[in-house]
């Protein structure tokens, strides 16, 4: 009491009674219901303020959760395992990454039956809401959990949830990103030996930020490929991801056609880009809304213009004369897909000290403006020093892009401004496939109803059968493979199917593993980064493929890389890996593929192996008469030897 009078510091105060704040945010419950269908049955923290833990009330921001955490369709398995990711809620900035366990058991196995238990079996998930996108590893922890719930046989038994929440809080931290565990169950070797020469056309499909739709069941399967696809895009998983979710849910039907009715005429959109109207229309308001400055940290403010929905959730209603002025094409064509979306002006760098009533006049004359202007700026852009190799990643703040990013400018800012990264979709997302405010993505699906609808996808790609169907046939000729890059994909393929069977590679080895092919894709992205910054670099870019390229440098993610400097790639080789003179083998390798992923090449594939299947039939069938008649000719020819000896004895006699 003494030390206490004379000003000494205080005891620190006893911890409050509830969870503490760390990576995981929630651990929740989701059961069908016979009459209301999917719903939250528990939650720990609750799910909303001041409601118990067996609420079903659910935050506007992520009424999609019952249907994310219990997939479509899941009954028809005994268990499967989903990632999925939601948007902020208010206040928060980044997505939120959830990872969820299924399972069903019969009701007449359970100890403790419920009264609403009317079915023969019950069907729940456990999922975990977590701020870190450790997938495999909160898909491991989750799984050993969730078959421990179901073994209690009693589902009002939740201390262990509860004490699978404090756990994780206690053992996960923001480290682990920088380990080889934020990879854990995704396997480039698998995607290798299954897609092959195709990996490289999904990679480039992402580049270029098209709609990109994967298909297939179950929702492992699914969520597995899709997530291993991203992680051969260097820092993508760690810190690629946390804008991929800014999206708003459907309210309501009146709400869709309040949309639909301001339809814009064809000159509202032509002589002004979407992007400048966005910028417009985002950054004036009632009170004057600050745009990015939640996005940039340590307090840097880059006036950066960002999606309706993240905006909304930082703290500001959304007008509905906001949404209504929104003017972009329903549907636009292969080549204005990205420029009508993103023109990155450097200068709204310079906005950060303009006063908030100045920030909308500068807005208006931006608008007014935007088409004149060129997009390179006589400003000096943003420089990312290269930092000494000490064994860890350096990461700095984009000021742009708003993600961690390496000195090379890695990850790319493709997962932004409206490009959606779903794993899995449910059913009731449907309508983000076509919602404006959405600029493009690369989802998941298993509900058949996605891959009917191919208008609203730019590609889709059936993992059962390992196809990439591409719709635009503009679109399949940018993405057709050079030489070179034919030479780049054989290189993968053969390292890891002749090393198959061997058991030290099984994932965890280098040459032909997984992290050694997730480094020839960081070299290629590296090598392509470098060959732009270079002058007279057609001969260089021809290898990548010159329509490509071109095609590239008008997406978003190219633009933001392309505004800040990264004399990292100065030491980088500026040349296609696989670069080289054509050869026979060449020949060989450009067949094959045309032969394994073109219509005509699969039909004349699927006649040839037709024909020599009908020619050995015919072959054994021909040798069997032959060899029949050939036979019956070798025993008359005896019988009537025998004869006429006989006959000549006779004679002779």
């Amino acid at each position: 009491m003494a030390m206490e009078k004379r000003g000494a510091s205080p005891p620190p105060p006893p911890p409050p009674a509830g969870p503490q704040r760390g990576p995981v945010l929630h651990i929740v419950v989701v059961g069908f219901h016979h009459k209301k269908g999917c719903q939250v049955e528990f939650s720990y923290p609750p799910l909303m303020p001041g409601e118990g833990h067996d609420s079903h009330s659910l935050p506007e921001e992520w009424k999609y959760l019952p249907f994310l955490a219990l997939p479509d369709g899941a009954h028809n398995y005994q268990e499967d395992t989903v990632f999925f990711h939601l948007p902020p809620r208010c206040g928060d900035r980044t997505t939120v990454y959830g990872v969820s366990c299924y399972r069903q058991i019969e009701a007449k196995a359970l100890k403790v039956r419920q009264a609403d238990i009317t079915r023969e079996t019950v069907q729940k998930s456990v999922c975990v809401l977590s701020q870190l996108p450790l997938y495999g590893l909160l898909q491991a922890k989750l799984q050993l959990i969730t078959h421990a719930y179901f073994e209690e046989k009693d589902f009002s038994q939740i201390s262990i949830l509860k004490e699978l929440y404090e756990h994780m809080n206690s053992s996960l931290g923001g480290t682990l990103l920088e380990g080889s565990q934020v990879c854990l169950g995704l396997s480039p070797r698998d995607l290798v030996l299954h897609f092959r020469h195709k990996v490289l056309i999904l990679f480039k499909l992402i580049l270029l930020e098209k709609k990109v739709l994967f298909y297939i069941s179950p929702v492992s399967r699914l969520v597995g490929a899709l997530m291993t696809v991203l992680s051969l895009f260097p820092g993508m998983i760690e810190h690629g991801l946390t804008d991929c979710s800014q999206y708003r849910p459907r309210k309501s039907i009146s709400e869709d056609t309040g949309l639909q009715e301001i339809t814009p005429r064809l000159d509202d959109y032509v002589s002004v880009s979407a992007a400048a109207i966005s910028n417009s229309n985002l950054e004036m308001g009632k009170e004057g809304r600050k745009m990015a400055g939640d996005h940039s940290l340590e307090g840097q403010k880059a006036n950066v213009p960002f999606s309706q929905s993240q905006k909304t959730c930082n703290g500001a209603q959304a007008s509905s004369g906001t949404v209504q002025h929104l003017k972009v094409p329903f549907r636009t064509s292969p080549e204005s897909s990205e420029s009508d979306w993103e023109t990155l002006d450097p200068s709204i760098l310079e906005e950060s000290n303009l006063k908030e009533g100045e920030r909308e006049n500068k807005a208006s004359e931006q608008a007014e403006n935007l088409p004149k202007k060129c997009f390179c700026s006589e400003s000096l852009p943003i420089t990312v020093q290269p930092q000494a190799n000490t064994g860890h990643m350096v990461l700095v703040p984009g000021l742009i892009s708003g993600l961690e990013e390496d000195q090379y400018g890695m990850p790319l800012a493709i997962f932004t401004k409206g490009y959606l990264c779903l794993p899995y979709m449910a059913l009731q997302q449907h309508h983000l496939l076509s919602d404006v405010t959405v600029r493009g993505f690369v989802a998941g699906a298993t509900n058949i109803l996605f891959r009917q609808q191919k208008h609203l996808s730019d590609a889709i790609v059936e993992i059962e059968d390992a196809h990439v169907q591409i719709h635009d046939p503009e679109l399949r000729k940018i993405l057709n493979p050079t030489t070179a890059d034919l030479r780049f994909a054989d290189y993968l393929v053969k390292h890891v199917t002749e090393n198959r069977d061997d058991v030290f590679l099984d994932g965890t080895g280098w040459e032909g593993g997984d992290e050694w092919i997730r480094a020839q894709f960081t070299a290629y992205l590296h090598a392509l980064l470098a060959a732009v910054l270079q002058p007279d670099n057609e001969k260089t870019l021809s290898d990548f493929g010159t329509a490509f390229v071109a095609a590239w440098k008008n997406t978003h993610n190219y633009r933001v890389w392309n505004s800040n400097k990264h004399p990292a790639l100065a030491e980088v080789n500026s040349s296609h890996p696989f670069q080289g003179q054509y050869s026979v083998s060449d020949v060989k390798l450009r067949l094959s593929h045309s032969v394994q992923n073109s219509e005509r090449g699969k039909k004349i594939g699927n006649v040839m192996v037709s024909t020599s299947r009908n020619v050995v039939q015919t072959g054994k069938a021909v040798g069997q008469s032959v060899g029949g008649a050939f036979t019956s000719a070798k025993s008359a020819m005896s019988s009537w030897f025998s004869t006429f000896t006989q006959s000549t004895q006779n004679l002779g006699d």
